[in-house]
């Protein structure tokens, strides 16, 4: 059982554990952005985008995308080329019309900065144009929720 103190940390009952969390996202037609704020809601801390960097060293930087031309955004390379503070893992989560996942362009460019990139991961379909509208739905937010609770406890 973890107790949440009001800055966002977790403590086990015997004051064992002192865990920093953070979520970042780039989303930009929103389904992404979704996505990040159940996942911050559920870990008591604040879904801020990738335009702003890390001020301080974090346990767990949950990292949210999209693929774009099979490839993520620009702006999420520039976001981890400025990491510039201790992480001690990511977990990454992305939504998406067609490709799965964000993971292996995400740990590709993690690699280069020595931030190991948890196995677990949270992805789920995105709406774009005709396909999956509605996506993410209240379910896969649900579902996002609950995943996040799971890489904490």
């Amino acid at each position: 059982m973890r107790l949440m103190k009001p800055n966002s940390r977790y403590l086990n009952i015997g004051g064992e554990l002192d865990m920093k969390l953070a979520v970042r996202y780039y989303s930009r037609g929103g389904n992404t952005k979704k996505i990040a704020e159940a996942i911050a809601k559920a870990v008591g801390v604040e879904a801020k985008t990738v335009s702003e960097p890390l001020a301080e060293d974090v346990d767990i930087l949950f990292l949210g995308s999209a693929p774009y031309a099979f490839d993520v955004d620009d702006e999420v390379k520039k976001f981890i080329g400025g990491i510039h503070v201790s992480v001690g893992k990511v977990v990454n989560f992305s939504t998406s019309a067609a490709v799965k996942s964000t993971r292996k362009y995400v740990e590709t460019l993690l690699a280069e900065k020595k931030i190991p990139v948890a196995q677990e991961e949270f992805s789920c379909r995105g709406a774009f144009a005709m396909l999956h509208k509605g996506r993410p739905n209240e379910a896969d937010q649900k579902a996002a929720a609950d995943f996040a609770r799971g890489i904490i406890s």
